[in-house]
């Protein structure tokens, strides 16, 4: 008989390699056009933010909150505010050590531990970056539908974040990409850097759910933890990078409908 557990690593593996999937996607849009109209990738940037915030709230806190009430922790608000906390902590030390440069910013700009690396792996490096707190939260969601009450955390709801997650992948595959066609490098090497940047999800996914199966106390910790590092990769780079391009109001207005699809996608199979 299969271990149940390890059926739901697979399940977050799949998930994780979905999303790199997308990703993938977005990146082969080079094959198509060197150049990504700015307007419409500020848009998409917005959008991809919304989604986040929706995720972190509905598909992290929520169900963490709910946890903690159902295994009568006190005060319940505990697990989520030090999760939450932890997570943006732990991003903010990631961002400050590892080198990376943001989409459009001289190689004089790039951030963490000084490095010789060229200006296309800190590229890459930034959107790895982005992408390890969403293969975290889609491995603690599936995790958690065994090592939590499944009326807080179901196989709909995992399902839910895996595809609000892959949706928005999509634009941050183009954003990796297309400044590297525009920089020299040929079209299937932009490709292949850009999907490249998606393969952390897969692995921050089977790290989340070992996690949480291998220890069910830290369960609503665990969820407010991705919440927190999701958190702080829009704060930091999406809704900055968004802003960026001079089309703020059209960006913030993607990040209006990408809320609310994520919260339609999360109220309509989340189980509430």
């Amino acid at each position: 008989m299969i271990n149940p557990h390890a059926i739901h690593i697979l399940q977050a593996l799949v998930a994780g390699i979905f999303t790199w999937a997308m990703t993938a996607l977005g990146a082969s849009t080079i094959f198509l056009t060197k150049n990504i109209n700015r307007k419409f990738l500020d848009l998409m940037l917005g959008f991809a933010a919304g989604i986040m915030i929706a995720a972190i709230f509905w598909s992290m806190l929520m169900p963490s909150i709910a946890i903690s009430v159902q295994r009568h922790i006190t005060p319940f608000w505990f697990p989520a505010a030090v999760g939450f906390l932890a997570g943006g902590i732990f991003l903010r030390i990631l961002d400050k050590v590892l080198p990376h440069l943001q989409l459009d910013s001289p190689i004089e700009k790039a951030e963490g531990v000084k490095t010789s690396w060229q200006r296309t792996t800190l590229l890459v490096l930034a959107m790895a970056l982005h992408n390890l707190p969403e293969g975290l939260a889609i491995g603690v969601a599936f995790g958690a539908i065994i090592a939590g009450d499944s009326s807080s955390i179901t196989m709909q709801a995992a399902v839910a974040l895996t595809i609000g997650i892959g949706i928005q992948d999509i634009p941050e595959g183009m954003a990796v990409a297309m400044p590297l066609r525009r920089e020299g490098l040929s079209r299937f090497k932009s490709f292949w850097y850009g999907q490249l940047s998606g393969i952390v999800e897969p692995i921050g996914a089977v790290i989340g759910a070992t996690a949480v199966i291998l220890t069910h106390s830290i369960l609503p910790y665990a969820l407010a933890f991705a919440a927190g590092a999701m958190f702080f990769i829009v704060i930091e780079e999406l809704i900055p990078e968004s802003q960026h391009g001079g089309h703020g109001d059209l960006a913030t207005m993607g990040t209006i409908v990408g809320f609310t699809l994520m919260m339609i996608l999360d109220v309509a199979f989340g189980g509430y």
